[in-house]
């Protein structure tokens, strides 16, 4: 039987990595780990305070220096608290320097999964050398590059889908009327979407999603005033619209399909849960989704002409929608999920380091323990999520990382741990 591991994922204070840092440490879960989350958002007020105070620019970045380097103590408490056997931190975590050099010094390793473009957050040069393992989104030159960095130990890891919160839902009338659409696209106003979208405004188009201020000519069609939409909501929104628009970000606004490398998270969600979606083509997407044939996973297009030709093809031919969403779901239930991009996450750590996790001293369960109290002890291990097998160690583990009242059994046995550690 495989170990459970004890695994720490620290998330982002705010951004598109959170909710990737979340469907993360819900799968970690599942495969049967003890997770401990740090919440870091809970401090996103506190820094946006901070963000607001009228001082000069040097002085900012020392109170944000400060800040952070606050954030990591509160996170090295964690670790004292927890002892995780790794640390996992996404992109733009509170993870400062000293934190993790006190980490390697220590002996707990650290990863980061780097979900975003390297070539538009280049804070990767400081932060990933201090990294044991480093995941990323996109391939070449990006691996060179780390290597050349002092990175020895990167490995290529696409963005997937948690099939318990992707999934095809059913939507009262009164949702599909503030939801349903012919075209929909839920993401910011990046410029090349900016420029894109103006060719379908005669058409039913509904944008969801923030930053898009100061358009005039799209403001009719942004919902909510450009409010932000929780994932949540967002399942409501995909599982609407007859097409989902997936177009990747760019910051030039001349070039509208940029024919970039990695592939966007909006791309397997939207598979997963079984809508419909036309996505512009990426470099790597031939690797994750078969895209031409008859049996095609996906429907690509590479300009803005060829997105208006298939958005008028597919508005006339639901069929076609629906077998094509039905391909590209069952390939992300096969091998897009992020159950499995965890599973290869921690196999590349364990390819490496074939002692890892360090050995624990376990202690035994109690001699003589009564038929009664072996069935209330059942119990609890089903509730926890446990196995039968689980030790003594891996039952506090998981116990001190319960909220809510106590049960007589658990508050026993958290004492017993107590009087151990002072007595033994």
């Amino acid at each position: 039987m495989e170990q459970h591991l004890r695994i720490l994922v620290v998330l982002p204070l705010y951004g598109g990595s959170l909710p990737i840092g979340r469907y993360c440490a819900s799968a970690l879960g599942e495969l049967g780990h003890m997770v401990d989350v740090f919440e870091a958002p809970a401090f996103h007020e506190a820094h946006a305070a901070l963000r607001g105070l009228r001082v000069a620019e040097d002085r900012m970045e020392q109170l944000e220096n400060s800040f952070v380097n606050l954030l990591g103590q509160a996170i090295y408490a964690r670790v004292e608290h927890f002892e995780p056997d790794l640390v996992l931190a996404l992109a733009q975590a509170p993870m400062s320097r000293q934190l993790l050099q006190r980490l390697r010094r220590e002996g707990v390793p650290s990863a980061m999964w780097f979900v975003e473009d390297y070539r538009v957050f280049s804070y990767w040069r400081v932060f990933a050398p201090l990294y044991d393992f480093f995941f990323v989104i996109q391939k070449e030159p990006f691996l060179s590059l780390l290597k050349e960095a002092g990175v020895p130990h990167a490995m290529y890891l696409p963005l997937a889908a948690l099939p318990g919160f992707h999934r095809k839902v059913e939507l009262t009338p009164e949702q599909r009327r503030e939801y349903g659409a012919d075209l929909s696209f839920l993401g910011a106003g990046y410029p090349n979407r900016r420029v894109a979208f103006r060719t379908l405004l005669r058409r039913d188009f509904k944008i969801w999603g923030s930053d898009w201020e100061g358009d005039e000519l799209l403001a009719p069609r942004v919902q909510r005033r450009g409010a932000r939409i929780s994932a949540e909501e967002s399942v409501l929104v995909y599982n609407a619209a007859k097409i989902n628009l997936n177009l990747h970000s760019s910051l030039e606004a001349d070039k509208l399909v940029s024919g970039g490398d990695f592939v966007n998270p909006r791309t397997f969600e939207l598979a997963a849960m079984g809508a419909f979606q036309l996505v512009d083509r990426r470099e790597l997407m031939p690797e994750l989704f078969r895209l031409d044939g008859d049996d095609a996973e996906l429907s690509v297009f590479s300009s803005p002409e060829e997105m208006e030709a298939a958005i008028d093809f597919y508005l006339a031919h639901p069929e076609a929608r629906e077998e094509i969403a039905r391909r590209s779901r069952e390939r992300v239930l096969a091998e897009h999920t992020y159950q499995q991009r965890m599973e290869a996450l921690l196999g590349f750590i364990r390819s490496l380091r074939p002692d890892w996790p360090c050995p624990r001293a376990e202690h035994g369960w109690p001699e003589g323990m009564s038929g009664g109290m072996q069935e209330e002890l059942t119990s609890l291990l089903t509730r926890l999520g446990l196995p039968n097998s689980a030790s003594f160690d891996e039952v506090i583990a998981r116990l001190r990382n319960q909220s809510g009242e106590l049960e007589s059994l658990e508050a026993g046995l958290l004492f017993l741990d107590e009087w151990r550690k002072q007595y033994s």
